[in-house]
């Protein structure tokens, strides 16, 4: 017959070998234009909708239960709210100086990508517009905002030169709440076998 100590230890044996410890996530995030709600479980996304851009993907029975529609007095007032309470206290940081590069270098009719980068900004996001020849370009990709072990943001926009000409020159501009002007780089085409860098001007912080 077992005592009541045994008992205690082999009912506490027991639960350690057939009751796992799982680990529950549930992220709210909200920006001056974005709304979005992650859930997760054991280190894996169950869940994720982004209000703005109409995403939702996930397990079928969360999506079945967990409506965005619901969420959204959550994601749009509270964090809101939240937010600004935040920005009220701490000042935005503007970026540090920004980079504008190519993958490889910059050669007439040879197809490339450009990189524009922003880091050290706080809040996010950064807003980025890009030119060619002082004309604007709508086909862009942009980046979310990666936190940093410091506060702050980094965030990238590209664009693909599938068939770039000498003397082309391109613009990439960041706006953030930190800077009292636009941030721009320019990069031009030429026909020379040294790497093209960005100049930098109108980078004024406020």
């Amino acid at each position: 017959m077992l005592d009541k100590l045994r008992l205690k230890q082999l009912i506490k044996a027991l639960l350690r070998h057939f009751v796992d410890i799982h680990k529950t996530i549930s992220m709210h995030g909200c920006s001056e234009s974005d709304k979005q709600s992650m859930w997760g479980l054991d280190g894996e996304e169950l869940l994720y909708f982004d209000l703005t851009y109409k995403i939702y993907s996930g397990s079928w029975f969360l999506r079945r239960t967990v409506k965005p529609e619901g969420t959204e007095p959550s994601l749009f007032n509270i964090c809101s709210q939240n937010l600004n309470n935040t920005l009220s206290l701490s000042p935005p940081d503007p970026p540090g100086a920004p980079l504008l590069y190519p993958k490889d270098h910059l050669l007439p009719s040879k197809p490339n990508t450009l990189v524009c980068q922003a880091s050290g900004f706080y809040p996010a996001p950064v807003n980025f517009t890009w030119t060619r020849d002082q004309l604007s370009i709508s086909s862009s990709s942009v980046s979310q905002a990666f936190p940093q072990s410091d506060g702050t943001f980094t965030q990238f926009s590209t664009i693909e030169l599938l068939q770039p000409e000498e003397g082309q020159v391109y613009s990439c501009s960041l706006e953030h709440p930190a800077l009292k002007e636009p941030a721009t780089l320019t990069v031009s085409i030429s026909n020379t076998n040294k790497p093209t860098s960005g100049v930098m001007s109108n980078y004024i912080y406020i």
